[in-house]
């Protein structure tokens, strides 16, 4: 029993576990432009949901690739949102967005609701994969592997 507690521990810590399919819980991002966004709202395309924060040196440095994808992706069906953590300051944020021209939507998480809703993250970076039908596909963690993720988003959108 512990050898498996160790083994899912290292996994996680790896993003390499696959959520089991589970619907999203229904939140409202309040996007940096003044706007209100059902995450329901968004059934029909795949969703990238991304927990990030501007001090996170991860979460900047992957996020490059985050924008690439996007474009790469966007016209096929896939939505990204970029979630910042409740402790970073919407002053940091907007001056990340505007410096970076972040294409896709970025949310303000400011009582942390959101973040506690996707079973309780307080680490960034974590992202979560979503089908179509609004279904968790998989759970991200950290720097994950971007070759073996691009498959399941791939995946995801010829579905």
């Amino acid at each position: 029993m512990m050898f498996k507690k160790i083994i899912l521990a290292i996994c996680l810590c790896l993003g390499l576990v696959a959520c089991s399919t589970s619907q999203t819980p229904d939140v409202t991002f309040h996007t940096l432009d003044g706007k209100e966004l059902n995450l329901s709202d968004l059934k029909g395309k795949v969703v990238y949901l991304k927990f990030w924060a501007t001090s996170c040196t991860t979460c900047v440095r992957m996020m490059p690739q985050n924008i690439r994808d996007y474009e790469k992706y966007h016209d096929k069906g896939l939505e990204t949102i970029a979630v910042a953590m409740s402790y970073d300051p919407k002053t940091f944020v907007q001056n990340f967005a505007d410096a970076h021209q972040l294409p896709f939507i970025v949310a303000l998480d400011s009582d942390g609701s959101i973040a506690k809703a996707f079973d309780n993250v307080r680490y960034t970076p974590v992202a979560f994969l979503i089908d179509k039908k609004g279904n968790i596909i998989k759970r991200l963690v950290g720097d994950y592997n971007h070759e073996e993720f691009i498959p399941l988003l791939e995946k995801a959108l010829a579905e």
